[in-house]
């Protein structure tokens, strides 16, 4: 059996994903997109701390959460390969955005990686509970 403070950890990176999916929306209202882009990464990568946690993976690198999703979750087929597309487009996106000057974010393609974010998010949230 689990401590208070594992399922409290697991539900406060949810909170922090949540957060950055509304933080996505309202920059998107406001044509605000490469901070959009930003929270729509970290919508993806916070629930993906969320599930890492729940296996007891910890990592301080992006990449390396990325590799380790993909390995036990996408090639493994416990989620859909759009799922890892969506993660992979978002991650290198917000790259794009917050290490590129010159890279302008297109407002039909952040809207497309926020859908996606929020199914993404949905999925690693539905999987936990069960």
């Amino acid at each position: 059996m689990q401590s208070n403070d594992y399922y409290i950890i697991i539900q406060n990176w949810f909170i922090k994903s949540e957060e950055a999916l509304k933080d996505a929306e309202i920059a998107i209202n406001n044509e605000r997109f490469s901070t959009a882009q930003n929270r729509i990464y970290y919508a993806i990568f916070y629930s993906v701390m969320a599930l890492a946690y729940s296996k007891n993976f910890t990592t301080a690198k992006h990449s390396q959460l990325l590799g380790w999703f993909n390995r036990n979750y996408i090639k493994e087929g416990v989620f859909a390969k759009s799922l890892g597309d969506a993660y992979i487009n978002a991650y290198n996106s917000r790259m794009k955005s917050d290490y590129t000057y010159t890279y302008k974010p297109d407002k039909d393609k952040i809207n497309s990686l926020f859908k996606d974010a929020q199914i993404f998010v949905k999925a690693v949230q539905d999987y936990i509970k069960d």
